[in-house]
């Protein structure tokens, strides 16, 4: 078992700054893309279902692509793989940004989505290589609190972008955004896996590494409450710009402006959670989020099947849902990746999948189910939900059931002290004997 390095090789601050600005790139690329999601069904004289799968093809290569790529950071060092996967990301925003058809289009988003996999799952366990317990769990709050401010901008910046230059555009910012990611790695990244194991790399090992995951229930409950509650905000993504464009009547511009309810509720929630880990563990604060979550479902289920969707019916619950996640993420990414130090790439690529897993779970139910948006959002997200809380609750761990002593250990009940001095006697006495 490898533990966290004696000595970080990078400040907490460096490793946050750095894990924020590799990890903020799946968030942007989806961010600066909704506002244009309506404007593309026109561009490409296509249906609304056809720009939606430009978004299941990139959760999909997102979810799937860090199965692959936790385990190679193992296998050969976190600084290699993430180049090669951004790389990838860059060939995808090439080719979206001259797309001459939407086939085209989903190849290249299908690319981005497999390139930016890499963000998630080595930023966390660069995070595992060095630090463990509350000092990870406020670097992790750390990234999400910086992170915060990528999501923030991104869609006023997209429906300003699109509005004046055209969605090509978009694809142009995030191709430069993935140049300055790949530097980054190059020139300002120290290496943090220091023993990497070519032999994790064979497809037998990942089998087995993910096998020992899933059949953990400590990692199995953090991270499917992961996946339900992070993966509904990767779902609101697919609904709310038809939503609050096509239904409330707000501008793309507009529409970009009304996700800074989303991104403030998120970065209050991170500032708050920075203060409370002084006095809390990472793992209390999970409950509290989750009451928000259910506050959020509420909204979504029971309010907006009552009153017509305004700015203020819809996007309450969404900040509200926000607000939670950021107090439920240090905890349940702390606990997932808490009992797999020599295997973190693997753990933190599993929780990555599981988180954009929910998201692309979450998507492709609304789009099969339910031909309205705003249908799919009211019924899909309270689901998610409550899933999340029942799955907090039924993989709870078990009391543990005070034996009681049989006749023969009677003394044992009554003198313990007493019993461990005698084996440890008993021990001392063999140890002589064998020497």
């Amino acid at each position: 078992m490898r533990p966290a390095t004696a000595t970080p090789l990078m400040s907490e601050m460096r490793t946050a700054v750095i894990g924020a600005f590799i990890v903020a790139l799946g968030p942007v690329s989806l961010a600066l893309y909704t506002p244009a999601m309506p404007a593309l069904v026109s561009a490409f004289d296509t249906t609304p279902a056809a720009v939606n799968l430009t978004l299941t093809v990139y959760f999909f290569g997102f979810a799937f692509a860090q199965l692959v790529c936790g385990p190679l950071s193992d296998a050969y060092g976190r600084r290699p793989v993430a180049i090669g996967f951004f790389s990838v990301y860059l060939t995808g925003s090439l080719v979206a940004a001259w797309s001459p058809s939407i086939g085209w289009l989903l190849v290249g988003r299908a690319l981005q989505g497999v390139g930016v996999a890499a963000g998630v799952a080595i930023s966390r366990a660069m995070v595992r290589d060095q630090f463990t317990g509350q000092t990870s769990a406020r670097i992790l709050n750390l990234i999400g609190l910086m992170l915060a401010v990528g999501p923030a901008v991104s869609p006023t910046l997209g429906g300003l972008t699109a509005s004046a230059f055209g969605w090509h555009a978009l694809f142009v910012i995030m191709v430069v955004y993935g140049i300055a990611v790949v530097v980054t790695l190059m020139l300002a990244t120290r290496e943090t896996n220091l023993s990497p194991d070519r032999a994790l790399a064979h497809p037998s090992r990942m089998l087995r590494s993910y096998g020992t995951l899933l059949r953990d229930r400590r990692f199995l409950r953090a991270g499917l409450v992961l996946g339900l509650v992070t993966g509904g905000l990767y779902t609101l993504a697919s609904m709310l710009p038809f939503v609050m464009i096509d239904r409330v009547g707000l501008t793309p511009t507009m529409f970009g402006l009304s996700m800074l309810c989303q991104t403030g509720a998120y970065t209050l929630g991170t500032v708050i959670v920075g203060r409370l880990l002084r006095r809390f563990e990472a793992s209390r604060l999970i409950a509290v989020g989750l009451v928000f979550s259910i506050c959020a479902a509420v909204g979504f289920g029971v309010v907006l099947r009552l009153y017509p969707p305004s700015f203020a019916t819809v996007m309450t619950p969404v900040a509200l849902w926000a607000f939670g996640i950021a107090l439920v993420m240090p905890g349940v990414t702390t606990n997932a990746l808490a009992g797999f130090p020599h295997i973190a790439g693997a753990a933190a690529a599993m929780t990555g999948f599981m988180q954009i897993g929910g998201g692309l779970v979450g998507s492709a139910v609304g789009a099969a189910f339910f031909s309205d948006p705003f249908v799919a959002m009211t019924t899909v997200l309270p689901l998610m939900a409550i899933g999340a809380v029942a799955v907090h609750a039924g993989l709870a761990p078990r009391p543990l059931r005070a034996a009681t002593p049989a006749a023969g250990n009677a003394r044992a009940a009554a003198e313990p002290a007493a019993v461990v001095g005698s084996n440890a006697e008993e021990a001392t006495l063999r140890d002589e004997a064998r020497g």
